[in-house]
């Protein structure tokens, strides 16, 4: 979907500020994927990429936060180009969450294999929700740049699944720490995974939720599976 303005100096200053928001999640995508890899084969080498490249994220957060600004003082966009400059503003904030995310979990891969631990932690669990989450974030972007909302209720869905997997997770895992106290440590760094994954997964949600209220001038947060369906079919 594309707008036209009586100024093409206009569209090209957004589409580059839209650019650098698509850039920033490409970058904390690839961060997710180097995380779970670090853990799962503990490469403390990747963990550490994961978080020298949280730098950049932040950077990108940074210029596109002042694109924005300087976007609303000198051109003081209409309605509908002032809902595409707040849709890009939040989720230029979730994007840098995600990366923080990614990056405690790259802390956490850090310590667990340069401590010389009698028990390690298994991360197989949590390898399904990392994968949907993955998949909402792209799912989300790919909604960003088309603006296009007929995703949303797919993305709703799969925080769902996210969350009980996260609380089955928790289930097994307190389990664990009951039948063994040896493995309570163990347990914990696992658990730590697991709820910021299932914090990344809230965030590619509200991403989504951003494109409805570009596209559809409604806010959808805090409403229920079918009242998005609802919003998003009209």
């Amino acid at each position: 979907m594309q707008f036209e303005h009586t100024s093409k100096q206009y569209d090209v200053e957004l589409e580059s500020v839209r650019a650098k928001v698509l850039e920033m999640g490409g970058l904390v995508e690839q961060q997710i994927v180097n995380a779970l890899e670090s853990l799962t084969t503990a490469d403390v080498n990747l963990a550490k990429d994961v978080m020298a490249r949280d730098a950049r994220v932040n950077a990108l957060e940074v210029q596109v936060d002042e694109d924005c600004s300087h976007i609303i003082a000198r051109r003081q966009p209409a309605a509908r180009d002032l809902r595409m400059i707040m849709m890009m503003v939040k989720t230029i904030t979730d994007l840098e969450r995600i990366g923080d995310e990614a990056t405690k979990i790259a802390r956490t891969a850090q310590r667990i294999y340069e401590q010389d631990r009698m028990y390690k932690p298994r991360f197989n669990e949590i390898k399904s929700m990392v994968g949907i989450v993955r998949e909402m974030l792209r799912t989300s972007l790919d909604s960003f740049a088309r603006l296009d909302v007929s995703q949303t209720v797919e993305v709703a869905k799969q925080d769902e699944q996210v969350d009980e997997q996260f609380r089955a997770a928790m289930r097994q895992l307190i389990t664990f720490m009951l039948e063994d106290p040896r493995t309570i440590s163990m347990s914990l760094e696992v658990l730590f995974v697991a709820k910021a994954v299932e914090r990344i997964g809230d965030h590619a949600k509200n991403i989504s939720e951003y494109v409805v209220y570009m596209v559809k001038g409604k806010d959808i947060r805090h409403t229920s599976l079918e009242d998005i369906k609802r919003e998003t079919m009209s």
